[in-house]
């Protein structure tokens, strides 16, 4: 288990990282624009903290761990990079699908998102992989 945590943790702390950068500042208007009347005030912080340990897991145990020796950086960003749209087109498809008024443009954006934050996380949790076996 602790040879997973290096790669967990640096997962963990870019994605939030480039999440709080995505969703606070760069993003933040497109979302207000689309969904505003559904977003609260402020974010619901254990929600939050929850999805991050699960996504983080997800992306260590699926994407990083299991091939840390089998391919090239491309694999393991291309492997992440899938994950991410998958989950990330579960919640917006299912938006589609259920909730009136869902903007399609900001779904296909959020998806586009979901697989870059994926991949270059999962890139950094296979560095610290690296960085921590060599050490």
């Amino acid at each position: 288990m602790s040879r997973y945590l290096p790669a967990f943790a640096a997962i963990l702390l870019v994605m939030i990282a480039l999440d709080v950068l995505w969703l606070g500042f760069i993003a933040k208007p497109m979302y207000q624009n689309g969904i505003g009347h559904l977003m609260a005030e402020r974010p619901n912080l254990w929600a939050a903290g929850a999805f991050y340990v699960l996504y983080a897991s997800g992306l260590t145990v699926f994407a990083v761990m299991p091939h840390v020796g089998d391919s090239g950086w491309s694999g393991t960003a291309s492997r992440a990079a899938l994950f991410g749209l998958v989950a990330y087109a579960t919640y917006d498809l299912s938006n589609l699908a259920t909730l009136r008024s869902w903007p399609i443009g900001l779904a296909l954006i959020d998806m586009a998102w979901g697989s870059a934050l994926s991949a270059m996380s999962a890139v950094a949790g296979r560095a610290a992989h690296g960085w921590s076996a060599s050490g």
